[in-house]
């Protein structure tokens, strides 16, 4: 059976788009017999299906997770299309990061749907291959097509389910047909295929050089855990935002009626992920004996860092091998040489919406802590030999940065901080950032920060650095960690049961790497609501700072946020910054507005592209679009 160059797939109506993505064939001309021919030429063509995964580690189009909300903000020279989006420019002409047609940092992942189904209606001819291997193949293939959906769902809401690729015979009428499916649906669709492939995921891959990044059981149950979470929250659940919205057929796609039992099974899978996680001897990574002379404050730092940056460390359940993390990490990494011109990095900002959100040195925000001085924290204070770990000693800078949480100090890059790393490994020997007006981090025509703060979380601390030269040690971004499957079921639980002995455990347990107190401790001691953490609508709250906090710079923000239904409000401030072109610290630590940000209803959804709309009357587009 010859496999068309050119074939007629979902919502195009009348499209014909090509696929060369198959070559494999002597003379070039792919079809499905050769693709499954052997074991190995079949295996290539399940890489076909990995390969449509969303680069996960770019911030400028392939992830809006990661700077299209408020977490990463650029200065005036960039136009990246994730910025473009967090500016509140998405349209229907061409929309950004499109990944329902492709285009503008986005691919179609509808036809990576259509390459597993194809893989998954195949795999049964291909000679000399063990059922298990067939099993597990095709296990995988299920997993992406439920990830593909599920990825889709996040930015479409509503989506069509693709059950199957339709034949090359299927008519313009048939393809007007296909519409967008009521949430409820999807979600039971992608449920459903992931149960069908945890059912025959290896738990660990048996190759790692080779095969680390592929899917297994873990991956699987985590991703379970996350879209049902997802679904049972505020935009999917319960949401009375879009009462009249339907598809062709007439059926309403967002169910308004809230149902606790989505949050149950929410609960349940997340519990059960972590279960086989803690058989498999997952758990918090802490970075261990460095070999060098360093303080606990410094381990607590790299022990933050690493947790991310550390090559599939003990947390790590389903790193990216297809996305790794090398240019967000110049972006991120401030010049630290006086007049270093080789690498033009330092220009990735974060906002003075993340940089407060971080807590207090006593593990509560500053807002709420009764001996942090909230209202003069943009005065300016001079750092003592104290705070050398953290801020250079007789250095000015905001009060602001001093008696945070260890989080903000390993996280965040500043005027004054300490950027641990590169070469410079004991405790008596650090660079730090002087990113004020003929400092080494400025002066720069477009590397620089925009808000004076910059994402070193993101940046491994093992990279080497010297006035001429910059090399990136990558590793694979983190789609899912340990530490955010807890957070997810602490969450789910605290919307079943209400505050427990049990949520509290797993939230410690993040607190506790962080070098932080108990959440009992630091709200009982420290907080001006020292019972918040006993309601379910205090600890909710905690938990979402926790979530912000612990997962800041990965991509889960943008979603958590839209998910919460908080967008709105969250996402209509001000983006502020210190006026960074300053050189004085009296002039330079001024916050100033940057950009006046806004949300409203439509921005939860993409738009589908207009000239779509017009060719496949039975779609309905996005509200509000």
């Amino acid at each position: 059976m010859k496999f068309k160059k050119h074939i007629f797939y979902l919502f195009f109506a009348g499209i014909l788009t090509s696929c060369n993505y198959l070559d494999v064939t002597p003379d070039n001309i792919p079809t499905l017999d050769y693709a499954f021919r052997t074991p190995l030429t079949a295996e290539k063509y399940l890489f076909t299906c990995y390969s449509w995964l969303p680069s996960f580690a770019d911030p400028y189009s392939g992830n809006p997770g990661i700077a299209g909300a408020d977490e990463i903000w650029f200065n005036s020279y960039y136009e990246y299309n994730s910025f473009a989006i967090a500016r509140g420019l998405q349209n229907v002409q061409g929309p950004i990061i499109d990944y329902w047609q492709g285009g503008n940092g986005g691919h179609n992942m509808f036809m990576g749907i259509r390459d597993c189904n194809i893989f998954l209606d195949n795999i049964h001819l291909v000679p000399s291959m063990s059922d298990y291997d067939k099993a597990k193949m095709s296990a995988e293939a299920k997993f992406l097509k439920a990830y593909y959906h599920f990825w889709l769902m996040r930015m479409y809401g509503p989506i069509p389910i693709m059950h199957e690729s339709p034949p090359i015979t299927v008519t313009v009428e048939e393809v007007k047909a296909i519409t967008r499916e009521p949430v409820d649906q999807v979600v039971d669709y992608i449920v459903g295929l992931l149960d069908e492939a945890i059912a025959d995921l290896p738990d660990r891959v048996q190759f790692e050089v080779e095969e680390l990044g592929r899917i297994t059981k873990p991956i699987a149950m985590a991703i379970k855990a996350q879209v049902l979470v997802t679904a049972a929250s505020p935009l999917f659940n319960g949401n009375m935002d879009f009462p009249q919205y339907r598809n062709s057929r007439g059926e309403i796609l967002f169910n308004s009626q809230y149902d606790e039992q989505k949050w149950v099974k929410a609960a349940d899978a997340c519990r059960e992920a972590i279960d086989l996680c803690h058989s498999l001897d997952m758990q918090l990574h802490y970075i261990g004996n460095t070999g060098y002379a360093i303080s606990d404050t410094t381990q607590t730092e790299l022990d933050l860092r690493t947790a991310m940056t550390e090559r599939w460390n003990s947390e790590i359940i389903w790193g990216s091998t297809n996305s790794t993390a090398g240019g967000i990490q110049t972006a991120a990494y401030p010049r630290l040489f006086p007049g270093n011109a080789t690498y033009y990095g330092g220009y990735l900002s974060v906002p003075f919406s993340i940089v407060e959100l971080f807590y207090s040195e006593n593990g509560v925000p500053i807002e709420e802590d009764t001996s942090w001085d909230y209202a003069n924290r943009y005065t300016l204070k001079t750092a003592e030999d104290i705070d050398k770990n953290y801020i250079k000693e007789g250095y000015t800078t905001a009060s602001l940065n001093f008696d945070r949480e260890p989080r903000f100090y390993a996280y965040l890059g500043f005027d004054g901080g300490r950027w641990y790393g590169h070469g410079r490994l004991e405790d008596n020997d650090n660079f730090y950032v002087e990113s004020r007006l003929g400092g080494a981090a400025s002066g720069h025509a477009y590397a620089y920060s925009a808000t004076g703060y910059l994402p070193k979380k993101v940046v491994n601390y093992l990279n080497a650095a010297q006035p001429a030269q910059w090399t990136v040690q990558r590793y694979p971004w983190p789609i899912m960690r340990l530490a955010d499957l807890y957070l997810l079921y602490a969450e789910a639980s605290n919307e079943v049961f209400g505050p427990s002995p049990e949520i509290f455990y797993y939230l410690d347990l993040i607190r506790t790497r962080a070098g932080l107190q108990s959440i009992a401790e630091s709200w009982r001691n420290y907080s001006n609501q020292p019972n918040k953490y006993n309601t379910k609508q205090g600890l909710r709250d905690i938990i979402r700072r926790e979530r912000s906090i612990e997962l800041a710079f990965e991509g889960s923000r943008f979603w958590d946020l839209r998910r919460w239904r908080t967008a709105p409000q969250v996402l209509s401030n001000p983006i502020v910054g210190w006026d960074t072109q300053q050189e004085a610290p009296e002039t330079y630590y001024r916050p100033v507005v940057i950009f006046n940000q806004t949300f409203g209803l439509k921005d939860y959804f993409w738009p589908i592209q207009e000239s779509e709309m017009l060719r496949n009357k039975g779609l309905i587009q996005s509200p509000g679009w």
